[in-house]
């Protein structure tokens, strides 16, 4: 016994967390509660980093100016009154009041500081009539962080990233649009590689592209004060979200003046971006009325996307944001591949105008929100021949103009969160290698055609399979049958079977809960 309890894995700092505060949620919805903790997250942060740029200036000989809001924002630290920081919040946890004194807190550091205007909740937690003693518990869980202990490992940007992560778990299918799996974020940057230039989405959730953005920048050695960044999201709550996971990492972005539709109130009517990442809504339906957006300019050139899916309405949107030279990786699900009337006209188009330049099917249950494969395509609006130099280094890619790359990578992942699926950081590796490798076309690379991973299509090929950009219609399959890893089927079964019977075993449980409160229990 001793030796098993010996093996077993340490939680993280993250698990750790989580784990506390989640006992702490009670009746709170996690779509709400998921609001309280990032906020006090951000709040620990920002007066943490408050307290240590203080004291640099108390070192200096600085004090008299230890409470002027210039001497922080100067060095991009938010300025936080007394009243706002951490160690008052700590010495009223006790109080009844303590929601009322967080509300507070959070708004007058939202009026201090410019740049975080619309980025903080609004008398949230009020609202919600939390107990006070489990926001004190709360309160006394997050005050287990050392934001500062590790500046390279950005801890509290962890934290964030995993609570955001956790909560969208939580709330499970048909909710949690906030948050893209970070490993799709991750192959999304290594394939269209954001170096330098103007970064958009135009539904950015939780703002998590943005964020894998700026590590890829900073993996690869390069300068984050090349990228501007613009987004924008309709969820007045998400949009704060968004705007505070940025702040928490000291990244300025352009959201727009408001939360809005992209559709109804485009927030960047003009711009013109280098890269596109996006992970818009699948399948929205209703997105326009019948007489609505009919002449919109993001529509120019093409038919009109129809009303009853938004998907070719997303890529239109996205096509017209694109620079001279721009990039666009994005997730759709994957009807869009093969529909008909506006949609086939609109994708016809988009292939003969040589837009097209990568589709892939990815992995099912890499989702938090749905179960259904779906698909990363990647528009180029400059495939001929190019150059383009990253950290002094030239690099030649040729032309592709006439072809399009389809991978299937459905036969990778490495399991996650029990029923989920994910790309190790090997597996996206593999995939940007091969899309690189196949984008730069010369006699010193090594691409080839893969039977069950990759094929390179010419635009007659498309246009013979009547312009589908289904890839199991291009990609080479052997012995398809043959390739069910019937254990790994029947082990995903079991988790679902017991996931169920637990799940009717605690609803048989509440019922007779319900039945034994009114009086009347029940033997079984």
């Amino acid at each position: 016994m001793a030796k098993k309890t010996a093996a077993k894995k340490q939680k993280s700092m993250e698990e750790t967390l989580w784990d506390s505060a989640n006992k702490l949620r009670g009746t709170v919805e996690s779509s709400e509660y998921k609001h309280v903790v990032l906020s006090l997250i951000f709040l620990k942060f920002a007066s943490d980093k408050f307290e240590n740029h203080k004291e640099k200036l108390i070192e200096k000989g600085l004090e008299q100016f230890a409470e002027m809001t210039e001497f922080y924002a100067k060095d991009s630290v938010f300025f936080l009154p007394e009243e706002t920081r951490w160690s008052y919040i700590i010495s009223k946890a006790k109080q009844n009041d303590l929601a009322i004194i967080i509300d507070t807190a959070l708004t007058t550091i939202e009026k201090k500081n410019p740049t975080l205007k619309g980025a903080l909740p609004d008398n949230y937690f009020s609202r919600l009539n939390m107990e006070p003693s489990k926001l004190a518990a709360l309160v006394d869980t997050i005050n287990n962080i050392d934001t500062l202990k590790d500046q390279q490992q950005d801890v509290v940007g962890r934290v964030y990233e995993y609570f955001l992560g956790k909560f969208a778990l939580a709330e499970g299918k048909g909710k949690g649009e906030f948050y893209t799996p970070k490993s799709i974020v991750n192959l999304i940057a290594e394939m269209i590689e954001p170096y330098k230039g103007i970064i958009y989405d135009p539904a950015c959730g939780s703002g998590g592209m943005f964020v894998q953005s700026i590590k890829f920048i900073e993996s690869h050695h390069g300068n984050k004060k090349e990228v501007s960044i613009y987004g924008q999201e309709q969820t007045a709550t998400t949009y704060k979200l968004a705007k505070m996971n940025l702040a928490i990492r000291g990244i300025s972005a352009n959201m727009g003046a408001v939360p809005a539709d992209t559709f109804g109130r485009d927030q960047h009517p003009d711009l013109k971006a280098d890269f596109i990442m996006a992970n818009p809504p699948f399948n929205q339906k209703d997105w326009r009325g019948p007489n609505e957006l009919t002449d919109d300019p993001r529509w120019r050139g093409y038919d009109v996307p129809p009303t009853g899916n938004a998907n070719y309405g997303w890529i239109l949107n996205m096509v017209s944001k694109l620079s001279a030279n721009g990039v666009a990786g994005f997730i759709l699900a994957n009807g869009a591949l093969s529909g008909g009337g506006e949609e086939y006209k609109i994708r016809r188009k988009l292939i003969e105008n040589r837009l097209v330049e990568a589709i892939l099917v990815l992995p099912m249950r890499m989702f938090y929100t749905t179960d259904i494969s779906v698909t990363l395509w990647i528009l180029n609006n400059n495939k001929q021949a190019r150059i383009i130099e990253q950290n002094g280094v030239v690099k030649n890619y040729r032309d592709r103009q006439d072809e399009i790359l389809f991978m299937d990578l459905r036969r990778l992942g490495v399991p996650f969160e029990k029923k989920f699926i994910q790309l190790s950081t090997e597996e996206v590796q593999k995939v940007a290698y091969t899309f690189h490798t196949w984008q730069q076309n010369s006699f010193e690379t090594d691409y080839s055609d893969v039977a069950e991973f990759c094929y390179s299509a010419s635009i007659e090929d498309v246009q013979a399979k009547d312009y589908s950009l289904v890839p199991s219609k291009y990609i080479e399959f052997i012995n398809r049958d043959e390739n069910i890893d019937f254990d790994e089927k029947m082990a995903q079964l079991k988790i679902e079977f017991t996931d169920l019977l637990r799940a009717e075993a605690q609803s048989k449980n509440d019922l007779l809960n319900v039945f034994k409160e009114l009086g009347y229990a029940i033997e079984l």
